[in-house]
């Protein structure tokens, strides 16, 4: 049984959320500067992993039976929430601007929503489908549809697959053995994730193009790696460890709700670093997908008391069972462990 800690997982919530919306900005200034995604994402997760490797190899002692038996799930964490999210959110911001590729990230609950109907026949109730019609109208404010703003299509296809590794990455959180600290589960996620970078690049997969030696970060000229330790040790090292314990104390759904703040937080980094500012109608299409995944959220929270009017919907099911959905018996190898609620 996990132990909730709201006031204290609010705070590393919204810590993480704050520390991960300081990459957007920070990286943009180094893909301007020429520098490729694959090289910021690759050069950003290796230096977190090796800041994170004394307290990790620390605190694993005499548990490292935790480790083996949270394997498999270690790797999805790494490959997934590390490695794929930060590689599909940087190319992502490559294309877009950091506000529009966040909230196309944060589309993940309407796409647990959307898996759970098409997949299983679990029709949402009525309020599920209000906030993925807000959700989805605000969509196409932020892209602009009617207005023809011209985007680019790379650029959403790589925000959309960054929202699918961010549901598997709160997914895989609250499955790891909680017997495993946050800083092992984050060092050593990581760790993996920096192996499949480094692996990638080696094989040609994966671009790593250095670019300028000196870039622009706001209205100074600095060396590339001050942009660089500040995604690494804030945007990675802390961020992770802070939102693995914000999910452990909270519990998934909550976690991931209060974590759409990063979009928040995001934009305020982008226009005090960038000056990047989205235009009135992106900014009306954010509110609405924020009001869209509160109001999916409250379903959720409300199935969990009452247990719903019909028994099915997304309000349900709790973290636990999206992830036997998610990731069945044998998809990582081992069965999906209860803990929490």
């Amino acid at each position: 049984m996990a132990h909730r800690h709201p006031l204290l997982g609010l705070g590393a919530a919204i810590a993480s959320s704050a520390a991960f919306a300081t990459s957007g900005a920070f990286a943009k200034s180094l893909l301007i500067g020429g520098w490729s995604p694959g090289a910021v994402v690759t050069l950003r997760i290796t230096i977190a992993a090796v800041v994170l490797l004394v307290p990790t190899l620390w605190v694993l002692r005499g548990r490292w039976g935790v480790l083996r038996r949270s394997a498999r799930l270690v790797i999805g964490y790494g490959l997934t929430g590390v490695a794929g999210c930060q590689v599909a959110y940087f190319y992502a911001v490559s294309h877009l601007s950091v506000g529009v590729a966040l909230l196309l990230e944060y589309l993940a609950p309407v796409l647990i929503v959307g898996w759970l109907w098409l997949r299983h026949g679990q029709a949402p109730r009525r309020l599920t489908v209000t906030g993925v019609i807000l959700a989805m109208a605000g969509l196409m404010l932020v892209l602009d549809v009617v207005g023809g703003m011209r985007l680019s299509t790379a650029g959403v296809l790589w925000g959309l697959t960054a929202a699918v590794s961010l549901v598997l990455y709160f997914l895989i959180t609250a499955q790891v053995d909680e017997e495993l600290p946050p800083i092992a589960l984050a060092g050593s996620g990581l760790t993996v994730g920096a192996v499949v970078l480094w692996a990638a690049a080696l094989v040609g997969v994966l671009d790593t193009t250095r670019g300028s030696s000196t870039v622009v970060v706001g209205s100074a000229s600095v060396p590339w790696w001050v942009p660089i330790l500040v995604i690494s040790i804030v945007a990675a090292a802390f961020a992770y460890v802070a939102g693995v314990a914000a999910v452990r104390m909270l519990g998934a759904k909550v976690a991931s709700f209060v974590a759409l703040s990063e979009v928040l937080f995001a934009v305020l980094f982008a226009w005090l670093v960038l000056a990047e500012l989205p235009t009135p109608i992106q900014l009306v299409g954010g509110v609405l997908i924020v009001a869209g995944l509160i109001a999916v959220r409250a379903d959720e929270a409300r199935g969990q008391v009452d247990g719903g009017p019909d028994g099915v919907g997304v309000g349900a099911t709790d973290e636990e069972d999206y992830a036997a959905e998610l990731l069945p018996t044998g998809a990582l190898g081992q069965d999906p462990v209860r803990h929490g609620s």
